[in-house]
């Protein structure tokens, strides 16, 4: 009889992204692309913006994509999506486009070609790998780097404790823009985050889908970390996993043990200034559980057991197949 290791090898899947290309050990920003291929197959053309995953899967004379692809700009991977989606449809070609994009290019430098991909209403799935920093040129702070988490431009020090302004909550700004369906995904959570590529690519319109990419090197983590750190942030409620349909709420997942920010916290060398005996890094500690405590609170992260579940969360797990944390 065969095993279910024997199953699964008979069964391989698409691999979009070919292994061999130089990302750094324990890249999340290589495994989410690479699970996010393996969801969307073989049927797409990507537009990638400059940034780590582009320097490390087309050094020149190599590339590791088996799908077309091209390099945008840091700015404009959604405007390059959008047209790309506009001729392919033009030629009556049924091909998914999918942007491809880190923080810097979708928080801050390409935000206002997102913006306008969204509310022309492309046909596009924009998917934001979030190592939270710019990697690719130094590990300087982005929005989407973290409060308290030091930087070569957000140095902790006598000055402040790391970077002194919250993350920008991009998921809101995107809601605001009522598109089909928007989400977060981790690393660490494989068939979630392909149900929701696939999710996504199922859609009549513009999606979203913002995925937590741990960097041991700007993290400060071991490379063999990656998936235990992603863990840990969903784990904690620092980064919720969760879905929206036109702007609105419509799933959750929950957590089964929800850890303190310090399990989360401690492994990373970026926030290793917060575990001095220092008042002030006891006060950013409290501030970031805090802001844990507040998305659990508002999104309802909460486990329960199955038979414990209300109607309302029952619907949300059948609507979803969300699974505990």
């Amino acid at each position: 009889m065969n095993t279910l290791h024997d199953l699964r090898a008979s069964q391989p899947r698409f691999q979009g992204l070919e292994s061999g290309h130089r990302a750094c050990q324990g890249c999340g920003q290589a495994l989410a692309a690479r699970l996010t291929l393996e969801a969307a197959g073989p049927n797409v053309a990507l537009a990638n913006a400059t940034g780590c995953l582009e320097v490390f899967t087309t050094t020149w004379p190599d590339s590791a994509w088996r799908v077309p692809w091209l390099h945008s700009v840091f700015a404009n991977a959604a405007a390059v999506a959008a047209g790309m989606e506009a001729a392919l449809k033009m030629q009556g070609k049924d091909i998914k486009v999918l942007a491809l994009a880190g923080d810097g290019g979708t928080f801050d430098i390409g935000f206002q070609a997102l913006s306008g991909m969204l509310e022309r209403g492309h046909n596009v799935l924009f998917v934001c790998y979030d190592n939270e920093a710019y990697m690719n040129t130094g590990v300087q702070r982005s929005s989407s780097t973290p409060h308290a988490a030091a930087t070569t431009t957000s140095p902790a020090g006598i000055a402040r404790m790391g970077k002194r302004h919250l993350k920008k909550d991009i998921l809101s700004i995107i809601a605001a823009h009522h598109i089909p369906y928007a989400a977060t995904a981790s690393v660490a959570y494989a068939a979630d985050l392909r149900k929701k590529v696939r999710r996504a690519l199922q859609v009549d319109g513009p999606s979203f889908l913002q995925i937590h990419s741990p960097c041991p090197l700007g993290w400060g983590h071991g490379s063999e970390l990656s998936v235990e750190v992603a863990r840990l942030a969903v784990q904690t409620g620092l980064f919720p996993l969760i879905e929206l349909e036109l702007g609105a709420l419509v799933g959750a997942m929950p957590i089964r043990e929800i850890h303190p920010v310090t399990d989360y916290l401690k492994l990373q060398g970026r926030f290793k200034h917060l575990f001095a005996d220092d008042a002030r890094a006891r006060e950013e500690l409290a501030h970031l559980q805090a802001l844990a405590d507040h998305n659990i609170e508002v999104y309802g992260l909460q486990g329960k057991a199955p038979d414990t579940l209300d109607s309302e969360g029952a619907d949300s797990v059948r609507r979803g197949g969300l699974r505990s944390a």
